[in-house]
């Protein structure tokens, strides 16, 4: 009797552990799971419990901008600006031949010079020329035909019905300077004219890393130009590959440089420096000394941004009252950005612009060529 009480406890206490056993095994088979899908979900279904809900994502704000358009340069304007075809003037180290028909005497480089390696008359750092009877001749800023016909009005004096003829044959003050976001900035020299690209080629490649294409431009003749270097060198845009005259400057600034300007109802109306490439509508007027707590709604809902790259202007009117009460997303600034705050609801586009026409003359230099030439220039 006492053994079948002692089998009849194995049996229990096998029937136990076993139940154990698979008990361990569930639940290290739920363990392994949730390793694998970092969850426990299976294994709480399982049990009865229920699933954990994921939380629900959070719904993106709407946009601060309560209108938008898009303005651009006249085509005559950009016909005017962006010479298509460059004519050649000559400069300080060019060297040019002149031949004048049936008078050997009067040709440079005359008949049997050549080997001794004469190949023209010289413009020397003043730009003259010295020529056999005529002497000195200033001939810096003409073409070859104008230069041609200058000279067939000297020689008239001498010789009658003189036939002049003018080649260059060598060019030495064509020179750009690249400055900026070069591998090899500086003063650059070429032997014939050479568009955007081409020039650019000559200063290694630019470090786009750290460049503000925004902010690029070209100065020609004492004025920027409206090239879009964005859609140049990214998009390759080939109509933005101008000819260039010798002296043009490209500069590619970096973004250490990057400002926007912020006027109006402001303590500390100016430039306001990016930081590490960002700056937000909020942060400008931080830092341009506006307390935004105690401004009307008139102040912030009506907040006007020009921005601005080679010949596009785009033009924006943002309420950054319900960003600042959190009902808006950020506007987020870029480089070259002019805001005008001001100090009671404007009419209309005219308006702000007759307002900020004082700051914009103030820092005309600096302005990125749509706006300087849009507003500045006609």
């Amino acid at each position: 009797m006492a053994l079948a009480s002692t089998a009849s406890f194995n049996t229990q206490i096998k029937a136990s552990l076993s139940k154990v056993l698979r008990g361990l095994h569930w639940w290290r088979s739920c363990l392994w799971l949730g390793l694998m899908s970092s969850t426990l979900t299976g294994c709480a279904i399982m049990t009865g419990s229920p699933a954990p809900t994921s939380p629900q994502q959070q719904q993106a704000l709407p946009s601060a901008v309560l209108s938008q358009h898009e303005d651009h340069l006249s085509p005559a304007t950009m016909d005017r600006l962006l010479h298509r075809s460059i004519t050649y003037h000559l400069g300080a180290g060019d060297v040019v031949s002149i031949a004048v028909y049936l008078h050997p005497d009067l040709s440079v480089p005359q008949p049997g010079m050549a080997s001794s390696g004469l190949i023209g008359a010289l413009v020397s750092n003043d730009g003259n020329i010295q020529l056999p009877l005529l002497g000195v001749v200033h001939v810096a800023g003409m073409t070859t035909k104008q230069l041609q016909a200058h000279l067939t009005t000297l020689y008239a004096r001498y010789v009658i019905d003189p036939k002049v003829s003018v080649q260059l044959q060598v060019t030495h003050s064509i020179r750009y300077y690249l400055l900026g976001e070069f591998i090899k900035p500086g003063l650059v020299y070429s032997d014939r004219p050479l568009n955007v690209l081409e020039a650019m080629a000559l200063g290694g490649s630019v470090n786009l890393a750290d460049a503000d294409l925004r902010g690029a431009y070209v100065v020609q003749d004492g004025r920027k130009l409206p090239v879009n270097f964005h859609k140049l060198i990214l998009a390759g845009d080939l109509q933005q590959n101008i000819p260039l005259k010798t002296g043009d400057t490209v500069l590619i600034p970096s973004i250490t440089t990057m400002r926007a300007y912020v006027f109006g109802a402001v303590n500390k109306a100016g430039p306001i420096p990016f930081v590490n490439g960002h700056l937000s509508l909020l942060q400008a007027l931080s830092d341009a000394g506006m307390n935004t707590t105690n401004l009307t709604t008139a102040q912030l809902s009506d907040i006007r941004v020009i921005r601005s790259e080679g010949a596009t202007g785009q033009f924006y009117v943002v309420d950054a009252r319900r960003i600042l009460e959190g009902k808006a997303a950020p506007f987020y600034l870029k480089s070259g950005d002019i805001v005008f705050v001001p100090q009671t609801m404007v009419s209309s586009w005219n308006q702000a612009i007759q307002l900020l026409l004082p700051s914009l003359q103030a820092i005309g230099a600096i302005l990125n060529p749509f706006v300087s030439i849009k507003f500045l220039q006609q």
